[in-house]
């Protein structure tokens, strides 16, 4: 029996998660648009950038890079989406809680895990689980798990054939094609409610992201995120196009070698909403917006202890959450404390900041065979044997993910949670260990360094 591979089975879903969700909002089509235009002019204008994703095969993925997000309500929903993404080849990678930042949320991102994979399809779902014990009242919080308990959120055919596919190790080419479009109904946005106007208003009180969450027949995309080269570009353009930005860029500031993530977004849309008691009349509700990434190098444990250092100085520095009225003096905050960060590859790669991906050059297979051993890795980059190129983060930053929940629930919606992590509750709803970013980095880091001795010494 023949198997399609997931790789290809995730590049599909991305892209009819794509088109659906560029039909459902109107604005994905409109910043799609704009992000393929500063893209291109962008490689026009920096040859060297162009050669660079050329190289390492960025460049091919570039047009397929998305990233999504869902909420989930229950440890059910979780377990069973985590077995739906491994049909895809995603797999659940690092643990983001989002208390601090006051949403009652903790997450994991699936995505592929191997470089390989990732040039086929570095489409990625970050995923939230609804905090329930979080909900202060008891009553509302009984009233929202039994909302929740009552509804199936996958069609019985996508369960059937994610059983299918865990029993036979994979989906013939009729299977895959019947899952995509299976699979695709769980993320799909649904204008009837399953609750009353009045219990939507208690439970969006309470936080309107639990209103999201708990409120509807599905858990519905939130947002489907292209990437680009240059997001200031893109986020100064924005209002041209009719769209508007949020006040700041969250992550690092911008920089000559960018690295981690860049992110910035557009307001959530009022969509109509019918609810149970109100078949008629038109409530609406808020919650899915429009967002766009610029990713940089991935850092070592060493860069990110320096990256949240000079972050939380910024941002105590500023005494505020970023918006509107203080954006300029934050960015200014942000730039003046990031100067402390090295800001070319070559220091970031010589003082152990950022992973990198060896390749050997035309010079280094023509003197294959015949380089003395030992030889050192410094000494084959000096002697230009050897190129080394920053990997890309492929991951999620919790301050970042947060801001941008937020910038999009409103300033109304903050809580506070304090001390309420729980990676361990997490994993026991998710069925399984969620894998740690960074050894991920450093295996394809030595991965990358081993194929490069091995090409040179045969």
């Amino acid at each position: 029996m023949s198997f399609v591979s997931p790789d290809l089975i995730r590049q599909r879903f991305s892209r009819a998660m794509s088109d659906m969700y560029r039909d459902e909002v109107p604005l994905y089509g409109a910043l799609m648009n704009l992000v393929e235009q500063t893209n291109a002019q962008v490689l026009v204008n920096d040859p060297h950038l162009a050669e660079h994703l050329r190289s390492t095969g960025e460049l091919q993925r570039l047009d397929l890079e998305r990233h999504g997000a869902i909420r989930v309500g229950t440890a059910a929903e979780l377990a069973t989406l985590g077995r739906l993404f491994a049909v895809m080849g995603m797999h659940p990678v690092g643990y983001y809680d989002l208390t601090p930042a006051g949403v009652p949320v903790h997450s994991t991102a699936f995505r592929a895990v191997h470089e390989s994979a990732l040039q086929v399809s570095p489409f990625r779902v970050f995923t939230s689980l609804l905090r329930l014990e979080l909900i202060e009242s008891a009553e509302l919080r009984a009233f929202a798990e039994s909302v929740l308990k009552k509804r199936q959120i996958f069609t019985s055919t996508a369960l059937q054939l994610i059983d299918l596919a865990e029993r036979q190790g994979g989906l013939t080419e009729p299977q895959a094609e019947d899952f995509v479009q299976q699979a695709l109904e769980t993320f799909r946005w649904h204008h009837s409610a399953t609750v009353t106007a009045e219990q939507y208003r208690q439970l969006s009180a309470q936080h309107r992201l639990i209103a999201d969450v708990v409120a509807f027949k599905g858990p519905h995309i939130n947002h489907l995120t292209p990437r680009t080269l240059d997001i200031d570009i893109v986020q100064a353009q924005m209002p041209v196009h009719g769209i508007t930005p949020k006040a700041v860029v969250e992550g690092p500031p911008r920089r000559n070698c960018p690295i981690l993530l860049r992110q910035t977004s557009f307001k959530a849309l009022d969509e109509p909403v019918a609810f149970t008691d109100q078949p008629q009349s038109q409530g609406s509700h808020s919650a899915r917006f429009g967002e766009i990434e610029q990713r940089g190098a991935a850092l070592t444990p060493k860069g990110r202890a320096l990256y949240d250092q000079l972050l939380n100085a910024a941002r105590d520095a500023l005494g505020a959450f970023p918006n509107e009225a203080n954006a300029g003096r934050y960015n200014a905050l942000m730039a003046e404390y990031f100067a402390q960060f090295p800001d070319n590859h070559e220091e970031l790669r010589r003082q152990a900041l950022a992973y990198f991906r060896y390749f050997v050059t035309p010079k280094g297979l023509a003197a294959k065979g015949t380089l003395q051993q030992p030889v050192s890795l410094e000494r084959l980059l000096d002697e230009q044997y050897l190129r080394a190129e920053p990997l890309v983060y492929e991951d999620f930053l919790p301050v970042s993910a947060a801001g941008i929940f937020q910038s999009n629930l409103g300033d109304a919606a903050q809580t506070h949670y304090a001390g309420q992590s729980n990676r361990q509750a997490f994993e026991q709803a998710l069925g399984q260990p969620t894998i740690d970013e960074l050894r991920l980095y450093a295996e394809t880091q030595q991965r990358s360094i081993d194929e490069c001795m091995s090409a040179l010494e045969t």
